[in-house]
């Protein structure tokens, strides 16, 4: 698993300094997130923080194409009533989706994609996260929903923040 994370990783590098040596509709950068989990999730775990690279890529009119590769963990709650510690829930999320330029600095944008789970929880879930944003000038501010499909729902309300290049 973290050798497909470190391919994936090392293919958007090499796929930034290529395009940018030819033309500026690409751009690579880091980010950062927060999430509140909510309903049964929010129950079982705490906020869950997260790391990760983003990459866009401008197709026409407003209409770009993007994807994302990170780390994101949710802390374990503990029930006190019956004394039950629930799992943490780790994984290695990877996105890609389409986003649309609406006016000046702000977009929405949906993406979908895998959860590969490590630690407490194993296997994959399905992504999907449709949220809004702003961009000025490198700087990426977005809200968003994101869902993840496994043995029920793990969803959370997200902010992320991050920098294109």
């Amino acid at each position: 698993m973290k050798n497909k994370c470190l391919a994936i990783l090392t293919m958007l590098l090499v796929c930034s300094i290529a395009s940018h040596a030819q033309l500026k509709r690409f751009s690579i950068g880091p980010f950062a997130e927060i999430g509140l989990p909510t309903g049964d999730f929010g129950n079982t775990n705490n906020t869950g923080y997260g790391v990760g690279v983003t990459a866009d890529i401008k197709l026409i009119a407003g209409l770009g194409a993007t994807g994302s590769v990170g780390y994101m963990r949710f802390g374990a709650k503990t029930n006190t009533a019956t004394n039950t510690k629930y799992p943490v829930v780790a994984a290695f999320p990877v996105r890609v989706g389409l986003k649309y330029k609406l006016f000046g600095p702000l977009y929405v944008k949906l993406e979908s994609g895998a959860a590969n789970f490590t630690g407490d929880v194993s296997g994959s879930a399905v992504i999907l996260s449709p949220g809004v944003g702003v961009r000025l000038l490198g700087l990426d501010i977005q809200g968003k929903y994101e869902a993840w499909f496994k043995d029920g729902t793990r969803g959370f309300f997200g902010l992320r923040a991050g920098f294109n290049f």
